[in-house]
């Protein structure tokens, strides 16, 4: 056999004798991995509660759950208010006003309050005794400016008994009255509860009894009392 070919000979033999030792390393290194993989397949699953899922194989797919669908509720009708309209405000009438009597009142104190005089205060609320006003009464103020009230045109045929009214003015007296009526200074003072003819106040009103009599009508003099003011 040729040298040359004595050497091939050798490096193929060599060669096959390598290859024969790798087949079972390779083999060897393969059962390894296996058994590696297989360890750690079981480790999953054991841990995984069975639930084995290795590249996607075996794997469950959840099937999804159908939410319910959602109705729409008919829309609520919005209620519709409605605006009270606010009331005007109408003005106080700042005429005439009311007054309550208080202890330590007077009439004169109460007149210089609201600027007006006694004798209306006295005219406008038929108070007979100007100095006897009980307290808790209800007084009503007249305008300043106002009037005292007029009395009613004594009918032309008054008859003796026959009653009217009369409002005291400024300067009147019981005696000027009496005679203006045909009557008398006592008559007047025992029919209206006056206790003393000297205290007679402009606005009160006197209740008269005709007299049958007519006397001359008086003049007051010097020492005749007279209506007074009560402001």
């Amino acid at each position: 056999m040729p040298e040359n070919d004595q050497d091939a000979a050798e490096v193929i033999e060599s060669y096959r004798r390598r290859r024969e030792r790798m087949v079972p390393i390779l083999l060897v290194g393969l059962a390894v991995v296996l058994v590696v993989v297989g360890v750690f397949l079981i480790v999953i699953w054991v841990t995984g509660d069975g639930d084995l899922n290795i590249g996607g194989l075996g794997a469950t797919t959840d099937t999804p759950t159908a939410s319910p669908t959602q109705t729409p509720s008919p829309p609520t009708a919005t209620p519709t208010i409605t605006l009270t309209p606010t009331p005007s405000n109408t003005p106080t009438p700042e005429w005439p006003k009311s007054y309550i009597m208080e202890l330590g009142d007077t009439l004169s104190s109460i007149a210089e309050q609201f600027g007006v005089t006694s004798e209306l205060i006295v005219a406008y609320n038929d108070i007979a005794d100007p100095n006897n006003v009980p307290i808790g009464t209800e007084l009503i103020i007249p305008e300043p400016d106002s009037e005292l009230p007029t009395l009613t045109p004594l009918p032309p045929d008054l008859k003796p008994g026959d009653k009217i009214e009369y409002v005291v003015r400024l300067g009147d007296n019981l005696a000027s009255i009496a005679a203006t009526f045909n009557t008398t200074a006592e008559a007047i003072a025992e029919e209206n509860e006056i206790e003393d003819q000297n205290s007679l106040w402009a606005g009160t009103v006197l209740i008269i009894t005709v007299g049958a009599t007519p006397t001359p009508t008086l003049t007051p003099g010097p020492g005749t009392p007279t209506a007074t003011s009560t402001s």
